[in-house]
């Protein structure tokens, strides 16, 4: 068995940002921090007379969010319900992402599901390793403990309704923390900034000292990692944020089968449709994050009328034609650089 778990599925690839010289016309100095946190890179560009924002305090910021959302701490809040009979007293983290993720869920009507961990820790994408994957009677067994209508919050209590119930915020964890960093830079005094974590991103204002909009790159499916992969498409993003989910940087083999990461919460089974990624745009990164894995898993037919009915919502599709070949196709207001939401 061959597992392909990349670090780094940068699926968005930032393709212009302007090389710092000092302090600009206006009186902004450019700024970086990079680093790596989450099981990835991430990157942040802003715009301030000086360095308002430290390297420390960032990582400071994703310390506090893994030790509530990370399943690989073993101490984080998430694992303390996890191992709960019942539940847990939440913390503001916690809290935000679950009612969000309960919301998607009956939006999306139970595509998103953050409870389906026991069933994506049984195909071999959770913290233990397998040498096999399940058989039909154990996912069976498994989808009893599988379902948010079985989670409930009860004042600052996460409550669920039988105790194997586990949940895993992965698929939108990481557009929250792309939030909270781009909060912490306005509460700041920052009005124009690029946050982005492994491929996740949110902007606000200009590049400077030109002004112009910010460009991303949408990168070209691709098994192979590699350090400069091709772009598929080259768009303006205004204010608002911007994620993808695909299905060819994670993924199990065996042999010539190749079982995606991307579970169906309904059936205890890999996704398989034609979709290869979603690319969403909306006002805030966790909602952005959430819903590109929801899309994915509805296949093109379905994605796309869902989107009709969630103006909030813009997305790229890179799919299968049912000859094997390979096309795109978006929403009418995706390539728009500004977006009123």
């Amino acid at each position: 068995m061959r597992v392909n778990y990349y670090l780094r599925p940068l699926l968005l690839i930032l393709v212009f940002l302007n090389t710092f010289s000092g302090t600009q016309p206006n009186g902004l100095k450019g700024f970086k921090i990079e680093g790596f946190a989450q099981g990835t890179t991430f990157h942040i560009t802003y715009y301030a007379n000086d360095s308002t924002v430290r390297k420390k305090t960032i990582e400071n910021l994703f310390d506090n969010i893994d030790s509530s959302l990370s399943i690989y701490k073993p101490y984080s809040l998430i694992n303390k319900f996890n191992n709960s009979v019942l539940g847990v007293e939440m913390d503001e983290h916690l809290c935000k992402v679950v009612q969000r993720s309960l919301d998607i869920y009956k939006e999306t009507d139970g595509i998103f599901d953050i409870s389906i961990y026991p069933v994506v820790d049984a195909w071999g994408f959770g913290i233990r390793k397998v040498t096999s994957f399940p058989n039909p009677e154990d996912i069976k067994s498994m989808l009893y403990c599988v379902g948010s209508n079985k989670i409930y919050i009860k004042g600052n209590w996460l409550l669920k309704d039988v105790p194997c119930l586990k949940i895993d915020v992965n698929g939108i964890a990481q557009g929250y923390s792309v939030d909270v960093i781009a909060d912490f830079l306005e509460s700041s005094g920052i009005r124009n900034y690029l946050v982005e974590i492994g491929g996740e991103i949110r902007v606000k204002g200009r590049k400077q000292p030109d002004g112009k909009i910010m460009k991303i790159g949408i990168e070209q499916p691709s098994d192979i990692d590699i350090d400069e992969p091709a772009l598929q498409k080259i768009i303006k993003l205004g204010d608002g944020a911007i994620t993808t989910s695909g299905n060819y940087r994670k993924y199990i083999q065996i042999g010539s089968k190749r079982i995606s990461h991307q579970m169906d919460p309904k059936s205890g089974y890999p996704i398989d449709n034609e979709l290869i990624s979603v690319t969403v745009r909306a006002k805030n990164a966790i909602i952005a994050d959430g819903y590109d894995n929801a899309l994915m898993g509805m296949g093109l037919k379905k994605a796309l009328l869902f989107l009709t009915k969630h103006k909030e919502l813009e997305a790229y599709f890179i799919f299968h034609k049912p000859d094997g070949s390979v096309a795109d196709t978006a929403t009418t207001g995706f390539y728009e650089p500004e977006i009123k939401y």
